[in-house]
């Protein structure tokens, strides 16, 4: 799709924040080509927070957004969706501090838009091109973004049993968003439940929202994929990712990276514009993009 969309008409739900248990009703209302994502908190008189780089609080288990001393937080699956559906303009209000977590996966809001219907705009969609290879580590933790003529995400993950090791890929050019990624929940651990909420975290999880693991299977099952948990984590790095305020062209490799290796790329990226380009041309790819394509790996070994 060449063009910005927006939501045809606002549509709306209601839930409760993951981490804060707080009720929060959302409205997700068209907006102007070029505006962006924009979260307005409409129980601070309206208060405008960009859906940006430059916004990115604090990331632990979820991704955070802060201005002016105004938080939001738990945005990563909203924005995943609007990426995932090709929706780049929007108005979200809430009227409170966490966007909701409804059943722990984008498949919610990905309904409410289709629902809707998107607009197409006049304004040509601007798409970030990786130039050069980008590489951030952190103990086992990778995760990397190189130059491709598309825009597609590969990850690897290695949880304590019975999660284990998964890998998953996914050519996001294919419009596959819908029915391979979205759907994938939220999980956690039940032996640490305890000391989460201790922390003043997962207020608001429950059997309803949260993929619940036990130390010999899933509790509350059944999964809704066989690899549900590294998909889910593909899930949030593409709402991480949205941050950076336009679509990649690029390939994404992540090993057991989270919230803070994702949005520590978007910082690195935005810091060094030898590392990107914009475009609206999605079809060139040039000669040297292509060969690091060609190189790119698929996942990398930790060192």
């Amino acid at each position: 799709m060449p063009f910005e969309q927006t939501i045809r008409a606002a549509v709306s739900c209601e839930g409760v924040g993951l981490h804060s248990g707080a009720p929060v009703h959302l409205r997700i209302l068209p907006a102007p080509a070029g505006t962006g994502i924009v979260f307005r908190r409409i129980d601070l008189d309206g208060f405008e927070i960009e859906a940006v780089g430059r916004n990115v609080a604090r990331v632990s288990y979820a991704t955070s957004l802060q201005k002016k001393g105004v938080l939001l937080s738990t945005t990563e699956h909203l924005l995943s969706a609007f990426i995932g559906i090709g929706l780049d303009n929007a108005i979200v209000e809430l009227d409170n501090l966490e966007v909701p977590i409804l059943d722990g996966s984008a498949k919610p809001f990905v309904e409410l838009v289709t629902q809707a219907g998107l607009k197409q705009q006049r304004k040509k969609r601007t798409y970030l091109r990786i130039l050069r290879e980008v590489e951030v580590r952190e103990g086992n933790k990778f995760i990397a973004a190189y130059p491709a003529s598309g825009y597609s995400v590969s990850y690897k993950i290695n949880f304590a049993a019975p999660i284990g090791e998964q890998s998953f890929e996914i050519d996001l050019a294919r419009d596959l968003y819908q029915t391979e990624l979205a759907p994938a929940r939220t999980f956690g651990f039940l032996r640490e439940e305890k000391a989460m909420r201790d922390m003043g975290l997962i207020r608001g999880a429950s059997e309803q929202n949260v993929i619940v693991v036990t130390d010999t299977g899933v509790k509350n099952g059944p999964l809704r994929f066989r690899d549900e948990f590294v998909r889910h984590k593909v899930l949030d790095l593409i709402g991480d990712l949205a941050l950076l305020g336009k679509q990649v062209i690029g390939r994404i490799v992540a090993d057991r990276a989270g919230h803070a290796m994702h949005t520590a790329l978007v910082t690195r990226l935005l810091r060094d514009r030898s590392l990107w380009e914009e475009t609206t041309d999605i079809s060139r790819t040039g000669e040297r993009a292509a060969a690091m394509e060609m190189r790119a790996p698929e996942f990398i070994p930790s060192r």
